[in-house]
């Protein structure tokens, strides 16, 4: 394993042991009334699991304004698909820790919005996410704008290291703001 992957791995245990300590009662549906949710019909989320910011009840305030919710679902070389999802819990299967929609995939091209779960995001943009690199993959395919939930003092000066498959986000949210960062 060469040093980044390392340093990356190090955070990641830091980062989890520090989320762990924090009440984990917050919400995120404050990012609705931002101008970049006003238009958009399709909006790529995820079901939260553990001590990820929960979206709950941000996927659910996106159903009732009408918007066209997917969700990921991992394949198995751990590159993700989108899915439709009604907000029926019938729908969803357990894969592992997380829950994933049943159903057809569509094209990642109608994505307007990709939200995305981190642990950590620097000051340029960069998420530090579970350690997979699906999400980055996926952001790779698609031209939505990217926005990461993570829980207040989650938004970080701390440098940590950047590969080349890291994809930028357009923006972040914390409980109380957004913050968008420019490309």
């Amino acid at each position: 394993m060469d040093i980044t992957n390392l340093k990356k791995q190090e955070l990641r245990k830091r980062f989890r042991s520090e989320r762990s300590l924090r009440d984990l009662a917050e919400s995120w549906t404050h990012i609705l009334t931002s101008v970049e949710f006003e238009g958009a019909k399709t909006i790529a989320t995820y079901i939260s699991y553990g001590d990820e910011p929960q979206t709950k009840d941000l996927n659910a305030a996106l159903l009732k304004s009408g918007k066209k919710l997917v969700l990921p679902r991992i394949l198995k070389d751990k590159d993700l698909e989108w899915v439709s999802w009604s907000g029926d819990s019938s729908k969803l299967a357990k894969n592992g820790k997380t829950l994933e929609p049943i159903g057809e995939a569509i094209s990642g091209e109608i994505i307007e919005i990709a939200i995305v779960p981190a642990l950590h995001v620097n000051r340029e943009g960069h998420r530090l996410g579970q350690g997979g690199g699906s999400y980055d993959r996926a952001l790779t395919k698609i031209s939505a704008w990217r926005i990461g939930l993570i829980y207040s003092g989650e938004l970080t000066v701390e440098p940590f290291p950047v590969e080349p498959h890291d994809v930028k986000l357009n923006a972040v949210a914390t409980p109380d703001l957004i913050v968008r960062f420019t490309n």
